[in-house]
């Protein structure tokens, strides 16, 4: 055989070597790509995605959709030939596995945490637009999770109020910590609360609880490295009381950043008027109690999305503002946010026309 002959034929052959160790051999990768982009103002599968009773409401128009992000599964592991071609795909993004899934999180694990975020999100926009429209809105301090296997395990459970513990009474999520650990190690702490399964229906619905107990439990040691400190395995949350019902309707969206575009849809339908002037604008970004603005992941996905279905403007957390504006979708104009207040005065310039003082991300 000719050398020119065999060269070529030895070079075919690896060639096809690479590109089946591309194709079978898994790497250590998960793809995000942009991900469905829903106006909380409009309908999706066929009901509106907010629903409010009880309260006047008022006629909306233009756009203000909440963005996501698709990711590959837990379970699913990428070929070399996926991850190159991801990287040099334009709407994609290449990132470690574990950036997703951290500590070999389950897929089904990753699901129930993001539904919890969501849960989670929609009751703190409806607090942060009602508070905006100062109306008030009673705060009840719960057994958010028991640890399964911590003394908490079968004394505690989700949903218990927690009115005192050792008979200072709780105002916030964060008191029943520092009051646990006050105590050292083995040291035993009293909990009074209203059981969950005691509550009656129209307890749960107004959040008038009555019927109290104690619960004392030993406390244990954390985990934390480098700090002992007493625990009982629970971690504290907040429930809310609202003066009239609100339901968000949007089933297979998880996680946390929907918040600041479901608290806007919650204020304009709540107020008269445009909120967005019929100007198609869309947005991320987590929300808490006191409507401050927190950052999310997979931003450039985000924005790419939205571009694609035709928002003119994106409304970015301040924390995301650098990521987001290093590869601006063409016609799409980034404006900061870091609290719903500025996300409405954006929109009130957006409205009036007077779009030179905006404050866009890049600038």
């Amino acid at each position: 055989m000719p050398r020119r002959t065999a060269t070529m034929l030895a070079s075919t052959l690896m060639l096809i070597a690479l590109l089946c160790a591309g194709v079978f051999i898994p790497v250590p990768y998960s793809e995000m790509s942009p991900g469905p982009t829903v106006n909380t103002l409009g309908d999706h599968g066929g009901e509106p995605v907010l629903q409010i009773s009880g309260r006047k409401t008022y006629a909306t128009d233009g756009h203000l959709n909440m963005t996501t992000v698709r990711v590959t599964s837990a379970d699913y592991r990428m070929n070399l030939v996926e991850a190159v071609y991801g990287w040099l795909a334009h709407d994609n993004k290449v990132v470690q596995h574990e950036t997703l899934y951290p500590d070999g999180k389950t897929e089904e694990q990753s699901t129930q945490e993001n539904a919890e975020e969501f849960s989670q999100s929609q009751e703190s926009a409806k607090v942060a637009a009602l508070k905006e429209l100062d109306v008030p809105v009673k705060s009840w301090v719960i057994v958010s999770t028991v640890v399964k296997g911590s003394p908490a395990e079968g004394e505690l459970h989700a949903g218990d109020v927690i009115k005192a513990v050792d008979g200072t009474a709780v105002k916030e999520p964060a008191d029943v910590a520092k009051l646990v650990t006050k105590h050292k190690p083995g040291q035993k702490v009293r909990f009074t609360i209203v059981p969950a399964k005691e509550q009656t229906a129209a307890e749960k619905e107004k959040r008038t609880p009555t019927k109290t107990e104690d619960i004392t439990i030993t406390t244990t040691t954390s985990d934390d490295a480098g700090e002992k400190r007493a625990i009982v395995g629970i971690s504290a949350g907040t429930d809310h009381t609202f003066p009239f019902t609100i339901d968000i309707k949007l089933a297979d969206v998880g996680g946390p950043s929907a918040g600041l575009m479901f608290a806007l849809g919650i204020y304009d339908k709540l107020t008269p008027g445009s909120l967005t002037g019929g100007k198609f604008v869309a947005g991320t970004g987590t929300i808490d109690d006191e409507g401050k603005v927190g950052p999310i992941g997979g931003i450039e996905m985000k924005t790419v999305g939205a571009r694609a279905k035709g928002a003119q403007y994106f409304l970015t957390p301040a924390d995301n503002c650098e990521a987001a504006a290093r590869d601006t979708p063409e016609g799409l104009t980034l404006i900061k946010v870091d609290t719903i207040e500025d996300a409405l005065g954006a929109l009130k310039d957006l409205r009036s026309g007077d779009t030179a003082d905006l404050p866009k991300c890049g600038t």
